[in-house]
């Protein structure tokens, strides 16, 4: 095949490296001339810089779906007296800039459909250069490599003794100008305050090997502003507040090339050393709480965030780092509606949601429920309208998005799953874990520790690491055996009846039971909040839900008309 095929037109270039139009997007745009397609002839790759089309001779346009980075081509070269420049009006001298490698190149940029002259900063990876991204030079518009590896800048200097985070470019160059060299930047700056979904934003820390592994102490030296101050708190909690300090700038200041213009380069590297520890874990200072108890006190204290349906929220709410412990008789639903559940709290907030239950597995039969529970229609054939292709196909991309299993190989344990969930809390930010059910783990006790003091440690465990990560747990544990009531259903059990110890009311945060009733098939279930350890996120009741056996949705009864 030859690139004619897919209607690219090299118009006479040559050379490896080509820049031409794209077929997909150029004629649809103003500047319908702007070279945005580059085109590789000799490995026979192609990119669009617009709208992402790309393809290769030997395999055809690239479909949807396939994660693959694109490795950019790099020349190092001596700085243009622009960008040298451009870098002097911001404190930062031309011995830096050729330090690290920046350049001035002409390339694509989509905000301005045009072709400009940019700053190219090489984002190495063990030497590598595995990414560029590029800042206009009279305009501010930006744009990575399409398909390259998101990394840090300069994340080849992280030292193990210390590193520090900022927000930018220049910002790392700023302090690497004071003699600090163990600095990098995030590549996509800091997520918007009300942005719901954060894992676009932070994919650089997926990485394998971790490059923060090892490291001791993490100075978060980002932006004074409201976007800055998500990045922290989010960088903090992913990377672990035990480790991470944070740095407080100049009243005048919003940033660390603020500090290096406005004062000078001592203060920057004042700041950097004054950093302050987050707040230890069980140690508080009244000190630190003074905003936010004038924040309670003006405007009360906020309710955990919405389960999706009205009359849950009446009496139940999700609060980030508490334990819920979920109940029922077996084959009642707490999976099914612990499932529906996690699909509210991603589709509503964008929470990323880890699920550890052996009972649905395979993973293939749980991905199943999970899709028909997305799309509402049955996932086989049967005598109602089955998905389609593309509606599973869809269901499925946003599934990957929003969820992870986790099914270990090994030993089953509790603090087997704990160890993987951190991992995904810093690579992934999830908020929500599922343990579904507590009986199905391994649980050999020390010699001489009884089944109480072993889960009443585990549970205290359990809350521990809930708190730290500020991750909502919910711990699926099955009631003892109950005999059936005279009219053949089963009473309603209470955490009290949870096999094994009287903890599991005792150390929960929120007590759940699901429960049906078996002899009236199609009957609502009831949701029995049996308790709830603060009035802020409800209060103890019971709620009422149709479930959907065709699709496994939930949803709200309709009033009833007076």
């Amino acid at each position: 095949m030859t690139f004619t095929d897919f209607k690219i037109e090299l118009h006479g270039g040559s050379g490896a490296e080509v820049t031409t139009t794209c077929p997909q997007c150029s004629s649809k745009r103003k500047n319908s001339k702007a070279k945005c397609l580059s085109v590789n002839t000799e490995k026979g790759v192609w990119i669009c810089h617009h709208c992402d089309w790309r393809g290769t001779l030997k395999a055809g346009e690239e479909q949807t779906g396939r994660k693959i980075y694109a490795r950019p081509v790099w020349t190092d070269a001596p700085p243009s007296d622009s960008v040298s420049a451009w870098f002097s009006q911001r404190g930062i001298t031309q011995e830096t800039v050729i330090a690290e490698s920046i350049i001035r190149k002409v390339v694509y940029m989509p905000q301005l459909e045009d072709e400009v002259s940019c700053i190219a900063f090489p984002y190495r990876k063990h030497g590598v250069v595995v990414n560029v991204k590029y800042r206009a030079l009279k305009d501010k518009a930006f744009r990575q490599e399409a398909g390259a590896e998101k990394i840090f800048f300069r994340q080849d200097r992280i030292a193990r003794e210390q590193v520090v985070i900022v927000e930018g470019e220049i910002d790392a160059l700023s302090i690497v100008q004071v003699g600090i060299d163990s600095v990098i930047s995030v590549p996509d700056g800091a997520p918007a305050p009300t942005s719901k979904n954060y894992t676009s934003k932070f994919t650089y820390l997926d990485q394998e090997p971790d490059p923060f592994d090892g490291v001791e102490k993490i100075v978060l030296a980002v932006d004074s502003d409201e976007p800055g101050q998500v990045l922290q708190r989010e960088l903090g909690r992913r990377l672990g507040t035990d480790r991470c300090y944070f740095v407080t700038w100049p009243k005048d200041c919003k940033d660390a090339n603020d500090v290096l213009l406005q004062h000078d380069a001592s203060t920057l590297r004042t700041c950097i050393a004054n950093a302050k520890p987050f707040p230890v874990q069980d140690v508080v200072h009244v000190c630190d709480l003074t905003e936010s108890m004038f924040e309670r006190y003006l405007h009360g204290v906020a309710r955990g965030i919405s389960t999706g349906w009205e009359n849950v929220n009446a009496h139940y709410t999700i609060q980030p780092g508490q334990l819920t412990v979920v109940t029922g008789i077996p084959g009642h639903g707490k999976s099914e509606w612990l499932d529906a559940l996690m699909l509210n709290l991603a589709t509503l907030h964008g929470w990323r949601v880890a699920v550890c239950s052996p009972e649905n597995s395979p993973v293939e039969l749980h991905c199943e429920k999970l899709v028909e529970k997305i799309v509402g229609l049955p996932f086989r054939v049967g005598p109602s309208a089955r998905m389609s292709p593309g509606s599973l196909d869809e269901a499925l991309t946003w599934l990957d998005e929003h969820w992870t299993f986790i099914m270990p190989e090994d030993a089953l344990t509790i603090q087997g799953v704990l160890d993987r969930a951190q991992i995904l809390v810093r690579r992934l930010g999830i908020r929500a874990l599922v343990i579904d059910p507590f009986n199905e783990f391994d649980h050999t006790r020390q010699r001489g520790e009884t089944e109480t003091e072993y889960i009443g440690m585990t549970l205290s465990a359990i809350k521990r690491w809930a708190r730290k990560w500020q991750v909502h747990v919910w711990l699926v544990a099955h009631p003892q055996k109950l005999s059936r009531r005279e009219d053949g259903t089963y009473p309603i059990p209470t955490p009290w009846d949870i096999n094994g110890s009287a903890n599991f009311r005792n150390k929960a945060d929120n007590c759940l039971t699901v429960w049906r009733n078996e002899a009236l098939d199609g009957d609502p279930i009831q949701l029995h909040v049996q308790k709830i350890r603060f009035k802020h996120v409800g209060l103890i009741g019971v709620v009422e839900l149709l479930w959907d056996r065709r699709t496994g949705r939930y949803s709200e009864m309709a009033p009833v008309e007076s």
